[in-house]
């Protein structure tokens, strides 16, 4: 060997040994930077760990796990409460506490919740230690452990037997209403904004002489009902006159007096139906007063009829005079105010209930409403007897005296405090979750930028290697050498897969009106699909209010996942969807290799690929669900091996 060739091969050796420490300390530093990440995750996660605990223990409703035998082994200080049981020193197995008549149903739902790993909204009655029988609402899912095997059960146990007692009160109320409205000495038509009949009464068959039930003129057009029954008046075309008169007016009409060809006077009301100022319909009433001057007795006993329903009925009422002074209530209002009608009688309902000056403003301005004429809905907070307060929806209407002339209001009562109770513990939940997401978030980026960053270093190391070594390397170096850039390549992909993945919902622009034809069109130009695969769509594809961007990722991530797994000669995918109800549902059909029955339900969850390759993260279908459930819908499969896949999908329209 001579003097240069010797001098060439200690400088390359030289250079070599540079670049080896070079990346030894780029390595050594980056593991450390690893190191003390992997802490803070651990540290993240165990406080997270701790919160999710401490709001389990904390939730006001009952949280019960049990193993997969029934036996009962973590009660929440709620749980314990509603049943009675400290499991701490006695065995409590969920059979004992299911209600005998609901044990099928409890078997059924367990048999659910073990082939699904979830139930939602069941509802039955259980019993506590002391026998007593209460309603529940439960929602629960299998815990599996590091292996998949289901381990035990975890559920959230809502006391709802006051609410099915309110429910049952209210059922009853209504029947009550509606026997009420049917058998009431007065007609009664009520028409919705096109003037076709939603509910009517025997009364007013009977007085018009029409010989069918009630139910079977629902939905007939009242404009051409009055003109075939205007035969039976005296003044035929004054009667369809007037009619069309307030109708056009839209106002409420009291006192207007019919003649029929019979002899009999009806009295004929009008009263429009409003809601936020929009037209919600009509109600018409028709009473005979043919015998009411000469009956008057008749008259107060039908008054008195009237006051003892109302004043035992459900729902709260008050009555008020122009002034705001309460003149009568009923025994509910008595009941949920906690007043009588003897401490309430003459004073002012504003000053003796408004919980605030705001609240004392909004009933002013209901007041106003009323005033001219119209009923209105809205929501109070009531400063009650003893301090407490509640909260109250008011439906009030203005009251009239025998000249049509607004002599005060009427407000019916329903105390809403439980749901609005609901809705500020929804609010608070709501805004913990998203506070946690954006904090998992903010980390997601912070890992994927400092993963990334070895891995380019060992990529560029790589380069070095095979840049000064290219040729004394043998044809298995060179390979191997090729192996480790595939595998930080993919690495590569994983991370931004990962990031991708949890970024989707993170940025939720504002939804849009999307032509899903003509970016599906688009979409098809851009992809690479090679000439033996033909994509059709069977008819144009609607247009969805949703986000454009996330959208165009759900198809392309379909149609390409269609494209990877067609192995025929002649490869086929079919674009597909139906108008339902409230949403439309897509397809997407190949003739693929197929997924066989026990992969479906594991293929949208992430890094679960049933093909190992340098392109496939498993990450792909879990952003697609993510992207439908965005969209409020849902994403489900179809598929026989070496046949084919069809992947369906709902979109909110």
């Amino acid at each position: 060997m001579s003097q240069d060739q010797t001098e060439i091969l200690q400088r390359a050796l030289k250079r070599e040994k540079a670049a080896r420490k070079a990346a030894e300390s780029i390595l050594e530093e980056k593991s450390r930077e690893l190191f003390f990440t992997t802490q803070r995750l651990e540290i993240l996660l165990d406080e997270k760990s701790s919160q999710l605990q401490g709001v389990f223990e904390n939730i006001i409703d009952a949280y019960v796990v049990m193993d997969i035998g029934g036996n009962v082994i973590k009660f929440n200080e709620a749980a314990t409460k509603l049943f009675g049981y400290d499991i701490e020193k006695e065995k409590v197995n969920v059979t004992n506490l299911v209600y005998k008549e609901d044990y099928e149903y409890a078997i059924n739902s367990f048999m659910e919740l073990t082939s699904k790993g979830f139930f939602k909204d069941y509802e039955a009655r259980v019993y506590t230690k002391s026998k007593e029988v209460k309603w529940v609402h439960i929602n629960a899912s299998i815990i599996f452990d590091k292996d998949k095997k289901p381990v035990a059960a975890q559920g959230i146990v809502r006391d709802i037997s006051d609410q099915k007692r309110s429910a049952e009160k209210l059922i009853e109320s209504e029947n009550r209403l509606a026997t009420l409205v049917l058998n009431l000495d007065s007609g009664i038509i009520l028409e919705d904004e096109n003037r076709k009949i939603v509910l009517t009464n025997n009364k007013f068959c009977e007085l018009f002489g029409i010989d069918a039930n009630p139910k079977d003129l629902l939905g007939m057009d009242c404009t051409a009902a009055s003109e075939q029954n205007k035969v039976l008046f005296k003044n035929p075309e004054g009667f369809i006159k007037r009619m069309r008169e307030i109708d056009a007016n839209k106002k409420t009409v009291i006192g207007d007096e019919l003649e029929m060809l019979d002899g009999k006077i009806l009295e004929r009301n009008y009263m429009p139906i409003i809601t936020d100022n929009i037209y919600k319909g009509y109600l018409w009433t028709f009473t005979d007063v043919t015998l009411k001057r000469t009956y008057r007795k008749s008259l107060e006993a039908q008054k008195q009829k009237y006051y003892n329903i109302i004043a035992n009925m459900n729902l709260g009422m008050v009555e008020v005079d122009i002034n705001e002074k309460i003149l009568m209530v009923n025994q509910s209002f008595e009941k949920m105010s906690g007043y009588t009608q003897e401490e309430v009688l003459g004073q002012n309902a504003r000053e003796l209930l408004s919980s605030s000056k705001e609240e004392g403003k909004a009933i002013i301005e209901e007041n106003i409403k009323r005033r001219r004429g119209e009923s209105t809905s809205y929501e109070f907070k009531a400063l009650c007897k003893g301090g407490k307060t509640r909260h109250w929806l008011i439906s009030g209407a203005p009251n009239y005296n025998l000249d049509g002339e607004i002599v005060g209001s009427i407000g019916i009562h329903l105390d809403i405090t439980e749901l609005k109770n609901l809705e500020l513990q929804k609010e608070k939940l709501l805004e913990k979750l998203e506070k946690s997401n954006d904090e998992l978030q903010e980390y997601a980026h912070i890992v994927s930028h400092d993963l990334k960053s070895p891995l380019r270093s060992i990529d560029a190391l790589v380069s070095w290697l095979k840049e000064d070594n290219k040729d004394k390397l043998d044809d298995m170096s060179m390979q191997n050498f090729a192996l480790i850039e595939t595998t930080l390549e993919k690495m590569e992909q994983l991370i931004t897969d990962v990031l991708n993945y949890s970024s989707v919902g993170s940025d939720i622009a504002e939804k849009t009106d999307v032509d899903l034809d003509d970016l599906l069109n688009g979409l098809v130009t851009i992809l690479y699909v090679p000439e033996h695969i033909k994509i059709k769509m069977l008819k144009p594809l609607p247009t969805v209010k949703g986000d454009k961007t996330k959208l165009q990722q759900l198809f392309q991530n379909l149609i390409s996942n269609s494209v990877k797994f067609i192995d025929k000669e002649e490869g086929s995918i079919t674009v597909d969807f139906d108008d339902l109800k409230s949403h439309y549902k897509f397809s997407i059909k190949d003739n693929g290799i197929g997924i066989d029955k026990k992969y479906h339900d594991k293929i949208f969850k992430i890094f679960h690929s049933l093909k190992k390759s340098k392109d496939s993260s498993g990450i792909g279908l879990s952003i697609v669900k993510k992207i439908v459930d965005l969209h409020e819908g849902e994403i489900w499969l179809d598929s026989e091996p070496n046949i084919g896949t069809t992947f369906y999908f709902t979109l909110k329209k």
